[in-house]
């Protein structure tokens, strides 16, 4: 049975899916919540073409009677004995790593946006955790916030 097993489109949606990661990291670090808005409809695009090439691959494999997962992958670039693909699959799979890593960075900053924003949705709403802006006297407390802390 021929059966045609390549991840090259693969490799490219991963390529691009790492750039538009890195743009969404400087975006994030930035602030730039209108870019930011539209990379999501970006890497959902990607993402999609990702799993129907993934899938492709899989029952190719599966076709072989091998396993339709990255094991069965490994298993099949053994079985070509061929350096180049070897290389090239380790590659793949280094930059697949480098996406996750990168991913799991920007949910890092994605969640400290959404804590800052929270902390100051709660500041406007006057829900604070320990007393308020103002004391007893009228005075601003020592917990008071600046414009610029909010802002920062």
């Amino acid at each position: 049975m021929s059966v045609n097993i390549s991840f090259e489109q693969d490799a490219k949606l991963i390529d691009l899916m790492l750039t538009l990661l890195k743009r969404e990291q400087t975006d994030l670090v930035h602030a730039n919540i209108g870019s930011i808005e539209n990379l999501m409809d970006e890497k959902s695009e990607v993402l999609q073409a990702i799993n129907l090439s993934t899938n492709v691959r899989y029952d190719a494999l599966r076709k072989l009677g091998l396993p339709a997962n990255e094991e069965g992958m490994e298993t099949w670039v053994r079985q070509q004995n061929k350096p180049s693909l070897t290389a090239t699959w380790q590659a793949f799979q280094k930059t697949v790593g480098q996406a996750k890593e990168m991913n799991r960075l920007n949910g890092i900053l994605i969640n400290k946006h959404f804590s800052r924003n929270q902390q100051l949705l709660n500041q406007l709403q006057g829900n604070y955790a320990k007393g308020g802006v103002y004391g007893a006297n009228g005075q601003a407390t020592a917990r008071a916030y600046t414009r610029a802390a909010l802002l920062a």
